[in-house]
């Protein structure tokens, strides 16, 4: 099956802050089986070495994505957490091995006919939104499995709900998706997303299939692509590379980099 545009050819969403984790903390993430790229970005784990001295802060960039994870020593205590418009930041235990799965924009959606807008800026119980991929998790994932033998488990089961899923191809849809993605996120929603449909059906369907607005969506899309891009601080400032983004100025870029990420560019890129 596949959908136009290729979403994964044009984002590639990243989650930086892990790389500035604590000693003894490590993120890695592994992709899925060629079949599911198109749905599926990678699956990734967050988790411990040895005991840390204190409880972990993990904060979560503005992606977005979909995700589900777990604890693997706790699989039957799984959630999903949708699109967010913010940084988010989990409190964490000392010790800890979680394990998630993120999807492209608008496939969770797609796969599980879930509204979107009813996960958006929030984590929930997965139990309560897809009782059998819950139950999925609850019942085959241990902290016994190694990283291949999680991945195959994953790959088998979503490559079967991919087998049984009719999609909704909705050409006006992926029409603004493929050319928010393709200029970057910089991107004028009235003029530019000339779909063939009402600003209001456009926004219902982002609403449903992403959980925002497509400004929303777009002004995500920008802030990863800066984050892909890594300019460093003194580039952003002195050839005013934020005008070229599509800020009004300097503190318009620096106010919306820090809602997404909770922290400004420079600290962001270490400069």
């Amino acid at each position: 099956m596949k959908l136009s545009p290729d979403i994964r050819k044009f984002y590639k969403p990243i989650q930086p802050t892990v790389n500035q984790s604590a000693e003894n903390v490590s993120y890695s993430e592994f992709f899925p089986d060629l079949s599911l790229q198109d749905f599926i970005y990678c699956y990734w784990q967050l988790k411990t070495s040895t005991p840390l001295s204190e409880p972990f802060i993990y904060r979560v960039v503005a992606d977005g994505c979909i995700d589900i994870f777990f604890e693997l020593n706790n699989p039957k205590e799984n959630f999903v957490m949708g699109f967010c418009k913010k940084f988010t930041e989990f409190p964490l235990d000392n010790s800890f091995h979680y394990i998630g799965v993120r999807f492209l924009p608008t496939m969770f959606p797609q796969l599980f006919n879930v509204n979107a807008s009813e996960l958006s800026n929030r984590f929930e119980q997965l139990s309560n939104v897809v009782p059998k991929v819950s139950a999925f998790i609850t019942n085959n994932f241990h902290n016994q499995l190694t990283t291949a033998q999680m991945q195959l488990a994953f790959d088998t089961y979503f490559i079967d709900i991919l087998a049984n899923t009719i999609f909704n191809c909705d050409s006006r849809l992926y029409n603004a998706i493929g050319k928010i993605l393709s200029e970057f996120g910089v991107v004028n929603i009235e003029q530019d997303l000339t779909t063939g449909i009402s600003q209001r059906q456009l926004r219902r369907l982002f609403g449903f299939y992403i959980g925002d607005t497509p400004k929303t969506f777009a002004k995500v899309v920008r802030f990863q692509n800066i984050l892909r891009a890594k300019p460093s601080s003194q580039s952003l400032r002195q050839n005013k590379l934020f005008f070229n983004l599509g800020y009004y100025d300097q503190a318009h870029f620096i106010k919306e980099f820090k809602n997404f990420y909770g922290v400004t560019p420079s600290k962001a890129f270490g400069r």
